[in-house]
């Protein structure tokens, strides 16, 4: 009775979330932070008004403020270059739906997002999954054609390197690739720049973006899309019709209008995460240098399994990652610093 992509596909599995305290949770990439004071003084507002109503479907008071932001890095944003989402996967899922039919090719990067693949099956459609190299640069084979290539993701900055490719090589392979091209910028605040800009230049460049990273909305669950508004209206026939509900857009639009906030959030996230880099260097591990709230270990001399395995026993987790044809290696969130003391500790 099932569908036979369905059948066959392993399925995407998140990060393990427990429901016992005391746990140290450092393999998710959630922010370390409570996130800005004005986001729980919105929720209780619109939690007094009318949640009998359907949500503005298109989330308006967001995309109103968002652009207001966002005009710094894309001058030409207005509202109807921003859909809005259940989270960034939400909207990933609606891009793989619009462009993405059985039996078509579905791009991504690897080490990458796994769920790219879970998209891309879903759909009955085959993936072209092109490796980075070993310093994490990306060749031209990204952008090659290949038969009914319908859409590519590149995770910018990546997961789970933290890596990120300059908008200017991302610009380039852009313009050869012939498919759109999504830029998944779930980490692009933490980074040290941004490929907003090529949105303007070029039709077939989306961003995208998420308020569960940078703006500690995880639980909220609010991302959204960036692109020409004739693009914008095509992904809008395909998003369910409140996919938004009137607490999260509230939240989100509230998180968003506190600038200040995520000014201070970023920069105590940046210096920790430098401070943690240095120490897990020490500690013998090869660290690479990240873009983003989290950082990327290899280590040949050790069991990282095992080593994930008894971090866990001992209340700290972090994300074991193997990949195929890939050095092991575990993903660290950036926590507050009591807990990245902790995790040091215990190594």
């Amino acid at each position: 009775m099932y569908r036979e992509a369905i059948q066959q596909m392993t399925g995407y599995q998140p990060g393990e979330q427990p429901r016992r305290e005391k746990v140290i949770k450092l393999n998710t990439n959630e922010n370390a932070y409570p996130p800005s004071p004005k986001v729980v003084a919105a929720i209780q507002q619109a939690a007094t008004g009318s949640l009998q109503k359907y949500p503005d479907p298109v989330a308006s008071a967001y995309r109103e403020r968002a652009a207001e932001v966002l005009r710094a890095d894309l001058p030409e944003i207005t509202p109807d270059w921003i859909l809005c989402g259940n989270g960034s996967d939400d909207i990933l899922t609606i891009l793989t739906r619009t462009f993405v039919g059985e039996g078509d090719v579905l791009r991504y990067p690897n080490p990458s997002y796994v769920l790219y693949k879970t998209l891309a099956e879903i759909q009955g459609a085959s993936v072209d999954v092109v490796d980075f190299a070993s310093d994490w640069t990306m060749g031209e084979e990204f952008a090659a054609p290949v038969d009914r290539l319908r859409l590519a993701y590149l995770a910018n900055p990546n997961s789970p390197s933290g890596t990120m490719l300059p908008a200017e090589r991302v610009s380039g392979l852009a313009a050869n690739i012939p498919c759109p091209l999504v830029v998944d910028e779930a980490y692009g605040d933490f980074a040290d720049s941004n490929c907003l800009g090529l949105v303007a230049n070029n039709e077939r460049v989306i961003v995208t973006r998420t308020l569960s990273k940078s703006y500690a909305l995880a639980g909220i669950r609010f991302g959204f899309a960036i692109a020409q508004p004739q693009v914008i209206e095509q992904l809008a026939k395909v998003k369910d019709s409140y996919n938004c509900d009137m607490l999260a857009i509230a939240a989100a639009t509230a998180a968003i209008d506190d600038q200040d906030w995520l000014a201070e959030n970023r920069a105590k996230v940046l210096a920790t995460r430098s401070r943690m880099t240095t120490a897990l260097r020490e500690k013998g591990f090869t660290v690479t240098e990240s873009q983003a709230n989290f950082v990327w270990c290899t280590d040949s001399n050790r069991d990282l399994k095992q080593l994930y395995e008894s971090l866990k026993q001992m209340g700290v987790l972090v994300r074991y990652m193997p990949y195929p044809g890939w050095p092991e290696g575990i993903r660290v969130t950036v926590g507050t610093d009591a807990q990245v003391d902790a995790l040091l500790a215990l190594l």
